[in-house]
């Protein structure tokens, strides 16, 4: 059915609509209350059909190579809002918006319901009474975190509480034993108390932290020293100079703001809390077919407004009005049950807010443009479909069918660690095990988005399963392959000297070992083969050491459940130091103990 005879048919209900080109391959999805109303604004229908002048040029390039439309009908707008954006994170149509940057703030909270409380780090957030949040933290959570612990005596560890004797923590005076009585709850409310002043004032955290650090330099224990000194420099890293604006009179405000230039976006959020900027991020995005600052605010809200993430304010601050605002208002209404104002303010400490915001995102999408970028060349010499900003290399490793595994690297202007991804997999060989890893990187396409382009450590054959992977989930993505020079049956990986061919859709190709688009794609392949192999290695280790414990003379079964229950894993059973094993078990256990794990480690 061509478009013109589908746009006859379009009905007038919620839904999804997603449109195709010739190749059946799908350009773009969207989302309507009205399909047919929506479908029909894209157009001018006499004298002949054609899309409508008012359109952004990414749209109307779009509608010249739609060929069909089809449609998915739902309930209502709200379901179609939550449908289309599912989609688009899943399939990665190539005429969509689509932010990658899916991670989740982290918070400190505490569990005020508790007699003794402490704080954690969290990610997931519990919709529970008398927990409390603070954040979201976009740097420095860590540091801020365990300079709490070092300034106070506070529980340390979850299961402190539950041990019928003050262990070492009160010994070297980082606790008051609640655990034996050695506190009462409204001696420790004040410790508690104070370490939510400083958390709150987190500038008043970097006096007692230098002095400590000093004692520590004092008494040549340079190692903490140093520990303290950049703990202070990243707390100073996480604190906000002066704006110019009075924020004390402020309520809590989420703030976004959005800027476009040429095929780059940048996208500002800043979290006001109590009348002080507690953290600020951005991203940097980029499209071969460029934005409309519409679609970035709604990507944007829906993006960081989940379910498991607080709503911990009443009004969001945006940059510009946009199309979709009462459909999101809606969204966040239903998802955090409570009403939720998207505001655009004209006037006032709001709108120089604003302002403020708006020029961070022209500076940094200035000097972003003004970077060159080898992922153009590479783009036009393996005839891609889309710059590939953001790559994700794959390799697995085992030994002999031992510790199968698969590893993931992600690439977008560096390595972004946070997003690597381990896989434990259990095909024989390898085409097979490939095959495997690549299907579960695909079933997770729904929440962590695909890249630009796959980089697999392997030949043609393996970029032909990737592509077939891809196909049989109607995935559109680019694909590369990179195989190692063979000399005399050996793999050669030495950089500036190996002629690794490079595999794609028109064949495959040698690069000169100077070329520096070889030389970057041999970085990301050796990348994935390093985090895969350590992989390897540290998990083998550990199926290894698993049967360790019950092997050192002194320690059988019950004294492993003894070390398990206060330690909680193996891998912190071997981690703990003598003074640490001594709580639950004998000096000479823990000596063996200390020295079996040395000498197997090494050997």
């Amino acid at each position: 059915m061509g478009l013109a005879e589908s746009l006859k048919k379009v009905p007038q209900s919620s839904g999804v609509y997603q449109y195709f080109d010739e190749f059946d391959k799908l350009l773009y999805i969207g989302k309507a209350k009205n399909l047919k109303n929506r479908v029909k604004s894209y157009f001018r229908f006499t004298p002949a059909l054609q899309p409508s002048p008012n359109l952004s040029p990414r749209i109307h390039k779009m509608l010249s190579e739609a060929r069909d439309i089809r449609y998915i009908l739902v309930a209502n707008e709200h379901d179609a809002l939550i449908l289309e954006n599912s989609l688009i994170k899943q399939l990665k149509p190539k005429y969509n918006i689509l932010l990658r940057d899916d991670k989740t703030y982290p918070y400190i909270s505490i569990d005020l319901t508790q007699d003794f409380p402490r704080f954690e780090i969290s990610r997931k957030i519990q919709d529970q009474k008398g927990i409390k949040y603070f954040g979201p933290f976009t740097s420095s959570s860590r540091e801020i975190f365990e300079a709490l612990y070092i300034l106070h005596p506070l529980v340390q560890k979850r299961n402190c509480l539950n041990s019928k004797k003050a262990c070492l923590f009160y010994q070297i005076g980082k606790c008051h034993a609640p655990c034996v009585g050695k506190i009462d709850k409204l001696q420790y409310k004040k410790i508690v108390d104070n370490a939510f002043y400083m958390l709150k004032n987190k500038k008043s955290l970097l006096e007692p932290l230098t002095k400590k650090m000093l004692v520590s330099a004092s008494m040549q224990n340079y190692e903490e020293a140093s520990k303290l000194r950049d703990m202070i420099k990243a707390i100073k890293n996480s604190l906000h100079v002066s704006t110019g604006i009075d924020l004390a009179n402020l309520e809590n405000l989420d703030i976004f703001c959005v800027d476009v230039k040429e095929k780059s976006a940048a996208i500002i959020k800043i979290f006001l809390r109590d009348g002080k900027i507690v953290s600020t991020d951005h991203n940097i995005i980029k499209n071969t077919q460029g934005f409309e600052k519409d679609e970035l605010y709604k990507r944007a809200l829906l993006q960081f407004y989940k379910q498991n993430s607080p709503m911990l304010c009443k009004n969001i601050l945006v940059g510009d009005e946009f199309i979709d605002k009462e459909d999101i208002e809606k969204y966040l209404e239903i998802t955090f049950k409570k009403k939720i104002k998207i505001i655009h303010p004209k006037i006032g400490d709001k709108a120089k807010l604003i302002k403020l915001s708006k020029q961070n995102a022209t500076y940094l999408l200035n000097n972003e443009i003004n970077k060159k970028d080898i992922l153009t060349q590479i783009k036009n010499l393996f005839d891609l479909d889309e710059i590939p900003y953001r790559i994700e290399t794959f390799d697995n490793s085992h030994l002999g069918g031992v510790a199968t595994v698969g590893g993931m690297v992600v690439w977008e202007e560096k390595f972004i660690k946070s997003d690597y991804k381990k896989f434990t997999l259990h095909s024989v060989d390898e085409y097979s095990q490939m095959k495997e890893l690549l299907q579960r990187r695909v079933s997770d396409f729904a929440t962590n988005p695909p890249p630009n382009l796959w980089l697999i450590d392997g030949g043609s054959t393996l970029v032909k399963l990737a592509k077939e992977v891809l196909k049989q989930n109607n995935i559109r993505l680019d694909v590369l392959g990179i195989s190692k020079e063979k000399r005399d049956v050996k793999s050669v990986r030495s950089k500036g000297s190996a002629r690794d061919i490079i595999h794609y859709n028109s064949g495959k190709i040698n690069l000169k070992t100077s070329d520096t688009r070889l030389l970057f794609l041999q970085k990301l392949r050796d990348e994935a083969h390093r985090f895969a192999i350590t992989f390897h290695q540290k998990k083998k280790l550990k199926k290894d050491l698993l049967n360790l414990l019950t092997t050192i003379p002194g320690i059988g079964l019950a004294t492993e459940k003894k070390l398990l229950a206060y330690f909680g894993t193996f891998e912190a059973i071997y981690n703990a130091n003598l003074e640490e094993l001594k709580i639950i078990i004998s000096e000479k256990q823990a000596n063996a103990l200390i020295n079996q794990v040395k000498l197997y480690t090494f050997k």
